[in-house]
C-alpha cells in the first residue's frame, strides 16, 4: 500500500501533527530550526538566552496560527519559522533600545539639563501628533495605534479589527498614514520629527 502523498515531506507530517494539537510537532520544528535561530540572534547581538526566547516565541506563532487555520503553506516551514524569527528578534531589540536609555540621554536626564524650551516643544509635538490622530478617527486612528505604538502584527491587527487578512491592513495602513501626515502637515507640523 501506498503511503499519503500528505507526508512525503517532513513540512507535511509537522503541519498534521500541529492541526492534530500533538506537541511531537513542536519538538520537531525546534530540533529542525534551532541551529539557524541561535545563529541568526547571535550574530546580531544577542545572547544564548535571548536566542531561546526567540525560538519558542517563532515555534509558538507559527503553532498558533497553523491551529487556528490562518497559516498558508507557501513556502518552506524552516523558511517561514526563520522570517518570524527576524522579526520577533527585531522586534525585541527595538522594544530594549526604547527602555534602555543611550549613554547621551542618561547623561542629560542625570545633568537635568532638559531646558523649559526643549520640554514645552517636546509637549507640543504630542499634543499636535494625538490631536492629528483624533482628527483621522477610527478604524485609522486604532490601526496606526496598535501597529506602531502597540507593535502588534498586521495579522494581529486583521484579527482584531475584522479585516480579511494582512494584506488589506497593510493598505489600509499605507493610506491612514497618508492621511495623519497631510493632517499635521496642514497644521504646520514638521514630519520629519514623527
Amino acid at each position: 500500500m501506498k503511503p499519503p502523498i500528505f507526508f512525503l515531506n517532513d513540512d507535511a507530517k509537522i503541519l498534521d501533527l500541529m492541526k492534530k494539537g500533538d506537541d511531537d510537532a513542536l519538538v520537531m520544528i525546534y530540533q529542525q530550526n534551532r541551529k539557524a535561530i541561535v545563529s541568526l540572534v547571535l550574530k546580531n547581538n544577542g545572547s544564548n538566552d535571548d536566542a531561546e526566547d526567540v525560538i519558542q516565541d517563532s515555534v509558538i506563532i507559527l503553532w498558533e496560527r497553523v491551529r487556528s487555520g490562518r497559516f498558508e503553506y507557501t513556502a518552506k516551514l524552516s523558511t517561514f519559522l526563520f522570517a518570524i524569527a527576524k522579526n520577533v528578534w527585531s522586534r525585541k531589540r527595538v522594544r530594549r533600545q526604547r527602555e534602555t536609555p543611550t549613554k547621551m540621554e542618561s547623561d542629560f536626564l542625570e545633568s537635568g539639563d532638559a531646558s523649559q524650551l526643549e520640554l514645552m516643544v517636546e509637549s507640543e509635538r504630542s499634543q499636535t501628533v494625538a490631536s492629528a490622530l483624533e482628527k483621522l478617527g477610527d478604524p485609522c486612528k486604532t490601526l496606526l495605534l496598535l501597529y506602531y505604538w502597540e507593535e502588534k502584527s498586521q495579522e494581529d491587527i486583521a484579527a482584531q479589527m475584522g479585516f480579511a487578512n494582512a494584506a488589506t491592513v497593510k493598505s489600509k495602513k499605507y493610506t491612514c498614514k497618508k492621511m495623519l501626515e497631510k493632517i499635521l502637515k496642514d497644521s504646520g507640523f514638521m514630519l520629519g520629527l514623527i
